[in-house]
């Protein structure tokens, strides 16, 4: 329901209290302003005085026969009610004596009388129409109910273009074409082609698929109408369906025009899989329903386009995605090495930069990134150069803002005990050893003893390059990686701590999409299954899977199979390096931080030789982003 903003409420309430003000004012006039009191005295002790000539002041009112008077050495004043009828000899004989005789007569002039009422029933009329438009304006929230709540931004408004969006070169070209249809439709209507009606973009959240869907309003010059899928939703079923035909609409008064529906998940389940005995939530599918009935509905030639983006596709219902509705699916991936780059320069567009500061350097060291993670860093990098007292950010900012995003903030405040220190400190050292030891795993960048985020210690890896398949091998030492803190702790004090469980349950996550998803067990063999779920069952909550008891079985089996292959795995590495192992515990319990190329000279030096020999095939350390890079650009050239 929407409600005034906070100023017209202050207004209003102003009002109000003003004329109850004047109300009161008006209606304790009399008392106010009759500020001299009287006291009342019986007409025999009045006439009494009078005949005696004790008063000085004599005042009648012949309307209502009442008398007001003053003794004489007296200041107060006194009334009372009675008949007084003196010939003129008398009053002019008081007079001498010097008693001011005075005679009230009543007008016969209706002004006053007029002027009263004219004033009340202004005042009511005030009144009346102040509380009829307070009850007007809840009876429009409540019929606004079912109106769209879609923020309209017109032609005249400043828009986004594909010139501020940087990469995304493939997406850009394949989304020209809802740009071209919405500038000119008619060339397509002469040639008989279809354009689509619906434009799905899909993509891990923070890639930019808002922007591009404002970016294709800004290039074609259209309205563009952004909604999200939540506004949809009401406690009264019914409302989102309305919505739903309100916003259509609104579109089809403005085409050529783009409808743009955020989230749109959230109104797009699949119909059926909610938790609820009818199978899913009545106002979601009733809004959903409405929805696929308008983007059937309408004819492509009236010049809308409705476009969504999501970043869970697997969970729409099939009616969205068919031909004629969401025809056509546009994957805005995670930026890769060449497009970091410029998404970088975008956002460093308006911010001192030192010289020694190189993008490319930055963007080898951030793969994985969204453009919504790389705007962060360089902001992280901003506020580290204002800390530290600088006037530019420079490549120091940077290296800092990244382990801040990557790690958390350190937390200064938790102090450990020795013992603990320590502890963590053997912890690390077994990830850090088994990172730069094993052919496949990801370089070492640096690890640290001091608590940042949710953890105690951190071992930070440093991937050079953008991978999208992953190779048995590469997952394996991962694995082993992981295995090395639990391992090292158990090699030192011979039992077990609380510290790897972090690592055991992303082992086991990682171990089970190995078998159940990837096929990578020869037991198993070549199948998979998709993920665990639950469903409603009558009065219960049931859990699904589409295998059997025995292959669950089996399942486990393998998973616990492959864990402790890898725990065997770091064990052994870890008992060929026991003397590296206990010397980066010592550099780290000394510095608390220990970058990978001092953990690498330390391990090569605890054997006289280097552990990958003269000339490693892949580079296993790295100090820095920027000795990362290095290590990289020497491999390719």
């Amino acid at each position: 329901m929407p409600t005034p903003n906070q100023g017209e409420n202050s207004r209003r309430w102003g009002m109000a209290f003003l004329v109850v003000g004047v109300i009161l004012v008006l209606l304790l006039a009399p008392s106010l302003f009759h500020t001299k009191s009287t006291t009342t005295q019986s007409y025999n002790t009045f006439y009494s005085a009078l005949i005696r000539n004790r008063l000085s002041s004599i005042q009648v009112n012949n309307a209502t026969g009442s008398i007001t008077y003053n003794y004489k050495k007296k200041s107060a004043s006194y009334s009372t009610t009675g008949p007084i009828s003196l010939p003129q000899s008398e009053v002019s004989a008081l007079q001498a004596h010097g008693t001011k005789v005075t005679y009230e007569t009543p007008t016969s002039s209706i002004w006053p009388s007029i002027i009263e009422w004219i004033v009340f029933l202004g005042l009511g009329f005030l009144l009346l129409s102040f509380f009829m438009r307070r009850a007007q304006g809840q009876m429009s929230g409540l019929m606004s109910f079912g109106r769209s709540r879609a923020k309209i931004y017109s032609t005249e408004r400043p828009r986004t273009t594909f010139d501020d969006i940087a990469g995304y070169d493939g997406v850009k070209q394949e989304i020209s074409e809802v740009v071209e249809f919405l500038k000119s439709p008619a060339r397509f209507k002469e040639i008989g082609a279809r354009t689509p009606k619906g434009v799905l973009l899909v993509g891990p959240p923070g890639t930019g698929k808002t922007l591009l869907a404002s970016a294709v309003a800004g290039e074609a010059g259209v309205p563009f109408m952004s909604v999200t899928g939540s506004d949809f939703m009401e406690m009264f079923v019914g409302v989102g369906a309305s919505r739903v035909r309100d916003l259509f609409q609104t579109a089809r008064k403005q085409a050529p025009a783009i409808i743009f529906i955020d989230e749109i998940d959230s109104i797009g389940r699949k119909r059926g899989a909610g938790l609820g005995l009818s199978g899913g939530h009545d106002e979601r599918e009733q809004t959903l329903n409405q929805m696929l009935a308008e983007m059937d509905g309408f004819d492509p030639s009236e010049g809308v386009v409705v476009m969504g983006a999501t970043n869970r596709p697997e969970i729409l219902d099939p009616a969205l995605l068919r031909p004629g509705r969401f025809d056509r699916q546009m994957v805005v991936p995670l930026p890769d090495l060449q497009e970091r780059k410029p998404i970088l320069a975008v956002h460093c567009r308006e911010k001192k930069i030192g010289p020694d500061v190189d993008l490319d350097i930055i963007a080898r060291g951030t793969p994985g990134m969204s453009g919504a993670d790389l705007a962060n860093l360089v902001n992280e990098a901003a506020l580290h150069a204002v800390r530290r007292g600088s006037s530019m950010i420079e490549m120091q900012d940077f290296d800092a803002a990244r382990d801040r995003v990557l790690m958390g903030q350190k937390r200064d405040s938790m102090a450990l005990s020795e013992a603990e220190k320590e502890r963590v400190a053997y912890h690390e050292s077994g990830h850090a050893i088994l990172a730069y030891i094993l052919p496949s795993a990801d370089p070492l960048l640096k690890v640290s003893i001091i608590p940042a985020g949710m953890a105690l210690g951190v071992t930070q890896q440093l991937p050079l390059e953008d991978r999208h398949i992953y190779k048995r091998e590469y997952i394996e030492d991962s694995l082993a990686v992981r295995m090395g803190g639990r391992v090292a702790e158990l090699m030192v004090y011979g039992d077990l701590s609380t510290g790897a469980s972090d690592d055991l349950q992303r082992n086991t996550d990682l171990a089970t999409k190995m078998v159940r998803e990837w096929g990578m067990s020869e037991e198993i063999g070549p199948m998979a299954w998709g993920p665990q779920g639950a469903m409603w069952s009558g009065d219960e909550l049931v859990s699904q899977r589409d295998y059997s008891e025995e292959v669950s079985r089996v399942v486990d089996k393998e998973v616990a199979k492959i864990l402790k292959a890898a725990e065997t795995r770091a064990r052994e590495k870890l008992e060929e390096h026991r003397e590296g192992l206990m010397r980066v515990a010592k550099e780290l319990l000394e510095k608390e931080t220990v970058d990978g190329a001092e953990v690498a000279r330390i391990i090569d030096e605890a054997y006289g030789k280097p552990v990958h020999g003269e000339t490693p095939e892949v580079p296993h350390y790295a100090g820095s982003i920027v000795d990362a890079s290095k290590y990289k650009n020497e491999k390719t050239s």
